[in-house]
């Protein structure tokens, strides 16, 4: 996109309406059934949606020939039509006001706030980022900013370099991944991008050695961490993919103490050791 498509793109606002059915909750319910503070399924109407399952609204209901090669839905309506044809969901912060319950009538504003370009070695990068407020009945529950990188489509896979998770944090939980909690997790959400479900197009395409876990399935499950650590929902929380995780092996959530701050910092770990997403909780002001 030439810079002045791209500035006329912030900016861009669009309002959605979704209903916090039980219906939609007991899929992602199910999915997470082995996660602590997950819903039951069905849950019961009126109980208070843990922090994030906010994810199982708002589906991006593209007709089939409104999707892209990747399965996202294609370019150019929303979303800017960015020319890098890899598109991630890189990390996000939420501040929680009030929760959204079971049966609630939620609605979303979102704004495309900025769009931002930077070269590297690789050939560079956009992120876009999406500002979202979520009210329910009882006013504003949630402000959300969503950050979204795209890239080129690369010819191997060149992996981020590796930074070792805690050898001895305070708390943890271990959750597997098998194929089937993606694929899962890809039907809860409505999340077509295919390297969550098809090898073949994950490894030929995408050159990832093996099906990516979601980013949004990581910060779940740290959220549960936080959670049980914090003894309720933190205020904010703030998350940022660092590494791919693959599917097949466990995926570790690990929680210590901010060396420099009030709040709780969280990784996902790989089997391998290495994080493969970084978080941080507070509570209070």
């Amino acid at each position: 996109m030439a810079r002045d498509e791209v500035e006329g793109w912030i900016g861009r606002t669009r309002e959605d309406q979704d209903m916090a059915s039980a219906a939609a909750l007991s899929m992602l319910a199910a999915t997470l059934s082995d996660l602590p503070g997950a819903l039951p399924a069905p849950p019961e109407a009126g109980a208070p949606l843990p922090p994030l399952w906010h994810w199982a609204l708002f589906h991006p209901a593209a007709p089939m020939d409104g999707l892209g090669p990747d399965g996202h839905t294609k370019r150019g309506g929303f979303l800017p039509p960015i020319d890098y044809a890899r598109r991630m969901w890189a990390g996000g912060a939420l501040t929680f006001h009030a929760p959204l319950r079971v049966g609630d009538t939620v609605t979303r504003r979102s704004t495309i706030a900025g769009i931002r370009e930077v070269e590297n070695d690789r050939g560079g990068m956009v992120f876009v980022t999406v500002e979202h407020a979520l009210h329910g009945p009882a006013g504003l529950a949630v402000e959300e900013r969503q950050d979204i990188v795209y890239m080129p489509m690369p010819d191997r896979f060149t992996p981020p370099k590796k930074t070792p998770a805690p050898a001895a944090p305070e708390a943890e939980l271990t959750l597997p991944m098998p194929e089937t909690r993606l694929f899962r997790f890809s039907a809860a959400t409505f999340n077509a991008h295919r390297i969550h479900y098809d090898l073949p197009y994950t490894q030929e395409v995408e050159k990832y050695p093996g099906l990516v876990v979601h980013g949004p399935m990581q910060a779940l499950c740290l959220m549960a961490l936080a959670v049980a650590q914090g003894g309720r929902a933190p205020d904010r929380f703030r998350f940022r993919g660092v590494h791919p995780l693959f599917a097949g092996a466990p995926m570790r959530a690990l929680a210590w103490a901010e060396d420099d701050g009030p709040g709780l910092a969280l990784c996902a770990a790989a089997a391998e050791g290495h994080m493969t997403m970084r978080a941080t909780a507070e509570w209070g002001e």
